[in-house]
């Protein structure tokens, strides 16, 4: 019993280190006869010759799959030798390919990733889908040698990319404020609150003609699509308003007093007396200067703090560099400056004045 146990052992050692043996030398073989393909494959993939090489690329990938399978299966080394040299060539032939596919290309090529950039595989799908069949044919025909229908591609699909982008940044920055303004219409809000809703649909047209006539330029239709969808909503919400006080559910007095409210708590915050017996005007003047204020001594206190980091990091390096009996010295004057600036800046500052509680 003892002896088939060790029997078995040995087997299973056996086995293993033919294993190890034959792994070992399928990866010596494959360094060998792989090191060329491998090194095609990464210029080729470097190249995006995938994209710009499809059928270059194909045929090498085939080739350097059926390399790999006939090493593992353990086939004549003949066929792993001659698969990977032909993967080789092919992928060298992608490579090459693509380089040139990127010059001839250029401008379809900026164009798409200027239409993916906008989004236009999501928001405007159906014209990016025509335009990356006209720049799949565009390749196809340039790997062929086929010049002149390649450029006829090319001048296709660039057209149907910067489409696509338009369409895009349209609906980025459009779709919303457009839904707003259709909502608005069939409430007709334009019958409550014409000035607002107009100024809307104004602002609206605006953003569309800069997106049209300069569409990389997106600062200012972000700026004028923001300020019409404030603008939809705004008139959508006076129309409400004013609803409210032609149906006598709102007096024009409860209205006045409801807006007075949000006034007067900011007042409370400020610690301002919320005076408005002639009107809004005064304690809309009286906030201003306080909140002014406020941020007049924030920019000085941090200027303050600024100064003194540059103070502290003196302090550190004198105190790293200089010898031990000037160390103490330096840096109790440099904390008797900071200090007398402290408290120079405290006797100094101003704060906007407030009007005595009555």
């Amino acid at each position: 019993m003892i002896a088939k146990v060790d029997f078995v052992k040995l087997v299973t050692v056996s086995l293993l280190l033919f294993a190890a043996a034959n792994g070992y030398a399928q990866n010596e073989l494959r360094s060998t006869f792989f090191k060329d393909a491998d090194a095609a494959k990464a210029a080729a993939d470097a190249a995006n010759a995938e994209l710009l090489a499809p059928r270059s690329y194909e045929q090498g990938l085939k080739e350097y799959r059926d390399a790999e399978s006939a090493l593992e299966r353990g086939r004549n080394i003949e066929f792993v030798r001659s698969n990977a040299a032909d993967a080789t060539t092919y992928f060298r032939t992608a490579a090459d390919k693509a380089q040139l596919a990127k010059t001839a290309l250029a401008q379809v090529m900026k164009s798409r990733q200027d239409a993916a950039n906008a989004k236009a595989p999501q928001l405007s799908a159906e014209i990016w889908q025509e335009a990356q069949r006209k720049f799949a044919d565009a390749i196809r025909l340039l790997e062929r040698g086929d010049l002149k229908n390649s450029k006829r591609r090319d001048i296709e699909a660039t057209s149907l990319y910067r489409d696509a982008e338009l369409v895009a940044i349209k609906a980025q920055y459009l779709s919303e404020t457009r839904r707003l303004l259709a909502d608005a219409d069939r409430a007709r809000v334009g019958r409550y609150a014409p000035i607002t809703l107009g100024k809307a649909k104004q602002l609206l047209a605006d953003a569309e003609r800069e997106l049209s006539e300069n569409r990389y330029d997106t600062d200012l239709p972000r700026s004028l699509a923001q300020q019409a969808n404030y603008e939809a909503k705004h008139a959508i919400y006076l129309s409400e308003v004013v609803r409210q006080v032609r149906d006598k559910k709102l007096t024009p007095e409860q209205l006045v007093l409801q807006w007075e409210q949000p006034m007067q708590a900011i007042a409370g915050v400020a610690d301002v007396v919320p005076d408005m017996a002639d009107g809004p005007d005064r304690l809309t003047q009286e906030l201003v200067a306080f909140f002014e204020g406020q941020r007049n001594q924030l920019q000085s206190l941090e200027q303050e703090k600024a100064e003194n980091e540059v103070r502290i990091a003196d302090i550190q390096h004198h105190h790293a560099t200089c010898r031990p009996e000037l160390r103490q010295r330096r840096i109790a004057d440099q904390i008797g400056k900071l200090r007398s600036s402290r408290e120079s800046r405290k006797s100094h500052r101003r704060f906007p004045t407030q009007r005595n509680h009555d």
